[in-house]
């Protein structure tokens, strides 16, 4: 018998990447997905794909799927949301996971999807950051913060028991069918008419600042296959940082995505980010510029030569791919 694998979050960005990889793989038997949207798994060409439709804030729902698991792959999280929101679906319901999976009689082992903001956007961060280095967050970012408390909150809850555990921290997640990056710059969200103007007079263009900060991207293909490789190896459990190969600038994602790059200095980022931090109320989008005031450039050797996890694509192949799907 093979197995039978539950994903929470299967209809996401990496979600739908991610079933398909263990809808692939076969190792695996039966896969279980639960969101809170309907959804139809024919859609995507599944086989071995079950869905439920459930909300991991909802325990016995989150009971139910996981007692019929070998393995519970974690993915359900919001990324742009309020704090009061995510706070509400990436703590409570991440706990909900967690506190279920270690209570049910059958699984024996727990992929969790975290992320490279789970470090922290601290000036005093190795780089590149390696796992050994500990997912401190960032207060100021609510993303940042809550992955290093889910985080925390794991370790605390399989503690004494004989749970498999694997965390991945992928870095930013992007490609043709995760296109938040590109969601989330503001010109996405003129008006078609003035945007296409200002996609054909250059001077138009919305400006993007660049500090000279470097980024690494991941295409979700590859953190697919990533947790495919989580859930069925014989790899040591642990934490492993995701990243394709090579960096880019913010300068290149600025003129992929349709931007106007404009460098400046990091000690204006810097600045920024601490006057920010000092309001007393600013919008939830608006946190996400923590991100760019230091380096959180990661080593993957881990994942390569432990895991045995090979991306496909480099990070400047990942925004030509993104770039290429809007």
């Amino acid at each position: 018998m093979g197995l039978t694998v539950a994903v929470t979050g299967p209809t996401g960005e990496i979600g739908i990447s991610a079933v398909t990889a263990l809808d692939r793989d076969p190792v695996v038997d039966r896969i279980i997905g639960m969101a809170r949207r309907p959804f139809d798994p024919a859609g995507q060409g599944w086989a071995k794909v079950e869905y439920r439709q459930g909300d991991i804030t909802d325990r016995a729902a989150v009971d139910g799927l996981v007692a019929e698991a070998d393995v519970v792959v974690h993915l359900a999280f919001i990324i742009m949301g309020t704090r009061e929101e995510s706070a509400r679906v990436n703590l409570a319901g991440t706990r909900n996971v967690f506190e279920a999976t270690v209570a049910a009689q059958r699984p024996r082992r727990l992929v969790y999807t975290s992320s490279v903001a789970a470090y922290g956007y601290h000036s005093d961060n190795p780089t590149p950051i390696t796992e050994d280095v500990p997912p401190r967050g960032s207060p100021e970012h609510y993303y940042s913060e809550q992955k290093a408390a889910c985080e925390k909150a794991l370790q605390e809850i399989v503690d004494g028991s004989d749970l498999e555990v694997y965390v991945l921290r992928p870095c930013i997640v992007a490609g043709p069918k995760a296109p938040a990056l590109a969601e989330v710059m503001p010109w996405n969200h003129l008006p078609g008419p003035v945007k296409r103007v200002t996609q054909m007079l250059p001077l138009l263009k919305p400006p993007l600042p660049d500090p000279g900060i470097p980024m690494q991207l991941v295409h979700h293909d590859d953190v697919a296959s990533a947790i495919a490789l989580a859930a069925t190896t014989s790899a040591p459990a642990g934490a492993y940082n995701l990243a394709g190969d090579g960096v880019v600038s913010i300068s290149e994602v600025a003129t992929e995505l349709g931007a106007r790059p404009v460098r400046v200095p990091k000690v204006a980022a810097t600045a920024a980010s601490g006057l920010m931090a000092r309001l007393p109320f600013i919008p939830s989008s608006l946190e996400w510029l923590h991100a760019s005031r230091t380096s959180v450039v990661m080593d993957t050797t881990k994942a390569k030569t432990q895991l045995g996890w090979t991306p496909k694509y480099t990070g400047a192949e990942t925004l030509s791919a993104l770039g290429r799907s809007l």
